[in-house]
């Protein structure tokens, strides 16, 4: 039986504004509900090493959903960073933040983390993935070509690899490509399936 026809009783919900993570959801045949936004917080122990961060966040998200789960519900929730050098490079604040970040990532390798949870009213189950991804140099005038006209102001590390930047910047990937998007989805894949076979 195809993973889609087993969660037929159950309800996957999606804790994530994420329209890549609705997308690669939607493409791999799952089926989702969203959950209702709400507020959480994303702060972690400055001791907690760099890649244990996405795992902890989703953690974090997962515990902060404010409504009880029923029965049949399974809460997803979802944290992706992007590791430079040892440290988290998250979200910018605005366009010199943006800026800054891909004039490091120029030229460098960094590390992609994703983090994912699944909850039910009695369980959980959190792993991580990671994905090496190796950027050209970039001029100063691509990096404002880019932040021009993509904005990637919601997104780890400034970028996402599904837009321009992706082409033509990005010469190789050790790992998944949609890691680097947001979301393991094959890792997404068979592991909600162990969770549910349980």
């Amino acid at each position: 039986m195809l993973l889609h026809e087993k969660l037929r009783p159950y309800r996957l919900l999606l804790a994530s504004q994420s329209p890549r993570r609705r997308q690669l959801l939607k493409e791999c045949g799952l089926p989702y509900a969203l959950a209702p936004q709400y507020d959480c917080k994303e702060v972690y122990p400055d001791r907690l090493a760099p890649e244990e961060v996405p795992a902890y966040l989703s953690q974090l998200k997962s515990s902060a959903y404010p409504a009880p789960l029923g029965p049949g519900d399974i809460l997803m929730t979802a944290d992706t960073v992007v590791i430079l050098d040892g440290r988290v490079l998250g979200k910018p604040s605005d366009r010199n933040d943006a800026f800054a970040m891909l004039r490091r990532l120029s030229g460098h390798c960094h590390t992609v983390v994703s983090g994912v949870t699944f909850r039910t009213a009695t369980r959980r189950h959190t792993f991580s993935a990671s994905s090496n991804v190796w950027f050209r140099v970039l001029s100063d005038e691509e990096i404002n070509y880019y932040l021009d006209n993509h904005r990637p102001y919601d997104k780890a590390g400034s970028y996402g690899i599904q837009e321009w930047i992706g082409y033509a910047a990005i010469e190789r990937i050790d790992g998944s490509f949609f890691n680097v998007m947001g979301l393991p989805i094959q890792r997404v894949y068979t592991e909600l399936e162990k969770f549910i076979d349980l």
